[in-house]
Order: C-alpha cells, then structure tokens, then sequence
C-alpha cells in the first residue's frame, strides 16, 4: 500500500484504472469506519463501556483513516496526471 508509483509513465486508460480502484478503496474505508462506529455504538449500548467495544474500533478506525488520507493525496495525483494527458 505504500508502493509510490510515479503516474506519470501511466498511460490514459491505467490512469483512470487507478482512478477507478482508489475510488473503490475510499468507499470501502468509509463503510468500515461505519461499521466500526456501530459496533462501537451496540457495543456501549449492549454492554456498556469497554476495552472490545471502545479501544480496538478506535485504533482499526484510525489507521483505517490515516490510509484514506493517503489514498486521497493518490487520487489527487491521479487526477492532476489525467488532467496533463487530457490537454494533450
């Protein structure tokens, strides 16, 4: 996942293959950090505050939210090279 690939050597069509997998990637995080959230929710709700319910899902969530954020600054490079090879 911390593969740097240098986007420029992409042709148009891997470029938005990529585009499309990062997507993908950013939808798939942002419904586990929901799910996380309700387990946390059932959880406190359940059996009320605990190390399962409340420090596990917060540390899944944010190592889950470092690595979206790193996917965003991919997406930005992606769209920035699709934007290069479209004005050519």
């Amino acid at each position: 996942m911390l593969d740097k690939k240098d986007y420029s050597k992409l042709t148009l069509e891997e470029l938005l293959a990529e585009e499309r997998k990062v997507k993908k990637n950013e939808t798939f995080s942002a419904g586990l950090i929901g799910f996380l959230i309700g387990v946390m929710v059932y959880g406190i709700v359940k059996n009320g505050f605990g190390f399962l319910y409340i420090a596990i899902p917060l540390f899944l969530i944010s190592v889950i939210y470092r690595n979206s954020q790193i996917q965003k600054q991919n997406l930005k490079q992606v769209r920035a090279e699709i934007n290069v090879k479209n004005a050519k």
